[in-house]
């Protein structure tokens, strides 16, 4: 069977690999000049963390999010799977207290074990969650493994494509152009997420560090050789406008609240990621005609699109239902 799939960010790539693994003749139509390289994927924190996203998330989130770990260990080397540490300022104890109410799967945290897990932030925090089953990647580096395993399996990529699902000719089509798809989607909206990456050579973590605020929540996620991302932001809005300067100093004083070395970091990258999200924030997967859309993936997209690949795999490739969505 030919199939086509439109769209290579983190969800068209995985559904490619789930396809071309089942035996499907896979072309993948990307609009940009390179993989990702239009995508909110891009500028993803490449969390791998469903006990954590307990705390705001819908419980098909975790459920499904959970198998994502293994998937990726299995796609992508370089996946790190150290857990995750939470932690909070002694003024907002009750938002760890929250936090610890509304996920499961972790470890009370004092300050030596804080301490003893990312000695930089020894003796800065008393206590903390720790989900030790966690993971997280790269999405640049993941999504560029994805390509060159899709390439070695005879997967052709055409980067520059412009294309609209009623219009091309394939056994199937599936459309996982992310915000793009807002042509055909008249329910989908834009959730916009700020993000910064900064050079501090001085600060050494090994994994995510989340620091509970009233107002947000900051991530730290290290990408090794003294880089990090910072994000956190959650923006009801589809405009993709450079990083506000509001949104700028919350991260980098939150960063900074983490650990005061933060404040002579060099700033490298500022950038802005508009996620696809449906009105429920879960992600859906359904037939129209010829055309399966995969969307919707919200803040999720590396979490989930696993699962949600391997449902689009099915209903393209088996006699599955019009309708493979998750709901609360």
């Amino acid at each position: 069977m030919r199939v086509t799939v439109i769209g290579a960010g983190v969800a068209g790539l995985v559904t490619a690999i789930e396809l071309a693994g089942r035996g499907a003749r896979v072309e993948i139509l990307e609009r940009g000049a390179g993989a990702g390289a239009q995508a909110c994927a891009w500028f993803a924190g490449g969390m791998l963390a469903p006990w954590c996203e307990q705390a705001t998330a819908e419980p098909p989130v975790a459920a499904l999010g959970a198998a994502s770990i293994a998937w990726w260990q299995h796609h992508f080397a370089d996946t790190v799977q150290r857990g995750t540490l939470v932690v909070a300022a002694s003024r907002d104890a009750g938002e760890l207290d929250l936090f610890g109410r509304r996920t499961d799967r972790f470890e009370a945290a004092d300050a030596v074990l804080i301490g003893a897990l990312e000695p930089d932030l020894a003796g800065r925090f008393h206590r903390g969650l720790f989900f030790p089953d966690e993971a997280h990647l790269d999405p640049r580096r993941a999504l560029q493994a994805l390509t060159a395993q899709l390439d070695a399996m005879g997967a052709a990529i055409r980067y520059g494509v412009d294309a609209s699902a009623e219009r091309v000719t394939a056994d199937r089509v599936i459309d996982c152009r992310g915000i793009a798809a807002r042509d055909t989607l008249a329910d989908l909206r834009g959730v916009r997420g700020e993000m910064i990456m900064l050079r501090a050579p001085d600060i050494h973590l090994t994994r995510p560090v989340r620091l509970l605020h009233p107002r947000f929540g900051l991530y730290v996620i290290p990408r090794g050789q003294g880089i990090f991302m910072l994000g956190g932001t959650l923006l009801e809005s589809s405009s993709d406008a450079p990083v506000t300067v509001r949104s700028a100093m919350e991260l980098l004083n939150a960063a900074y609240a983490l650990h005061p070395a933060f404040g002579e970091a060099q700033i490298l990258e500022l950038g802005v990621g508009v996620r696809p999200a449906f009105p429920d924030n879960l992600p859906r997967v359904f037939r129209r005609g010829n055309v399966i859309h995969l969307n919707g993936l919200y803040r999720h997209g590396f979490l989930l699109s696993p699962a949600m690949a391997q449902q689009a795999a099915q209903m393209a490739l088996a006699d599955m239902p019009e309708a493979a969505c998750i709901s609360s």
